[in-house]
Order: C-alpha cells, then structure tokens, then sequence
C-alpha cells in the first residue's frame, strides 16, 4: 500500500534531495529493470538502451544522471526501502506510478503538496492520520481537515 506522510518530516532514514541522492546511490540494474523502463518511458518519454545510455527524444542520448527528479524518486521507492522519499520531487505525471509501486509492495513517502491521483478508486494511507482513502477527493477533505498541509 501506498503510505503517504503530509508536511514536514525529520527523521535520519528521510531523502529529502532524492535527486542527489539516485546519483549516488544507484545501481545499474535499478535503470534496466522492466518497471524503471516503462516509468522513464512514460515521464521522461525516453528509452532505455542499457545501464548507462537513455534516448532521450529532447536531450538526445543521456546518462541515468540526467533523468528527470521525479523519475529518480520513483527508482529509489521502487528499490530502496531504508528510506522515506520526499515524492514532492514528483510531478502530478508520476501518481498513477506511486500507486502502482503503491500496489505491489508497502511503501511510504513524504509528500508537500495536492499531487493529482486522478479520478478512479485509489488506496493510500495517510501516515499523518492513519486513515484509508479510496477517491482523491477523499484524500484531499483529509488533507484539508486535518490541516495536514
């Protein structure tokens, strides 16, 4: 399930820049794996040729460094579970990929802002208060009540 902590968060296991962080910390087969293709493919519309070469169709051939932040965010979710990852490094083109990894394993990040989740039924947990939420509207009166924001 998708864990989602609103506002401030100190903690040592918390990313803050998972930017900086994805490129020191990588590994080769986080990039060539079938999930990190189809993400880099969808955010960044470009292709994964191996490790250390992406097609970029605006930058031209690129290296895993030079991916998108939110792209970077989603990898580190997808394979680092010690941390908690700032997901405002994300735009609103990277939820439906939150809930996806979301589905597949527990994961839990820290979150700044009214991230888009679309409009179809959703399952994510606001660590702030414990509630299950199934709609993003329902997501967003929890946030506002709450004042979690």
């Amino acid at each position: 399930m998708l864990n989602i902590i609103y506002g401030d968060l100190e903690s040592d296991n918390y990313i803050f820049d998972p930017d900086t962080f994805f490129n020191n910390t990588y590994e080769e087969d986080w990039i060539t794996d079938d999930l990190s293709k189809q993400m880099i493919l969808d955010v960044d519309k470009s292709k994964v040729i191996g490790p250390h070469l992406i097609d970029s169709p605006v930058l031209g051939p690129i290296s895993q460094k030079e991916l998108s932040g939110g792209v970077k965010t989603l990898i580190l979710i997808n394979n680092d579970e010690k941390h908690i990852f700032n997901a405002s490094a994300c735009g609103d083109n990277c939820a439906r990929w939150l809930l996806k990894i979301g589905e597949m394993k527990d994961v839990t990040v820290r979150l700044g802002y009214f991230m888009d989740f679309g409009d179809g039924e959703i399952e994510i947990r606001v660590d702030n208060t414990g509630k299950i939420v199934h709609s993003a509207s329902e997501l967003d009166d929890e946030i506002i009540t709450n004042d979690l924001l």
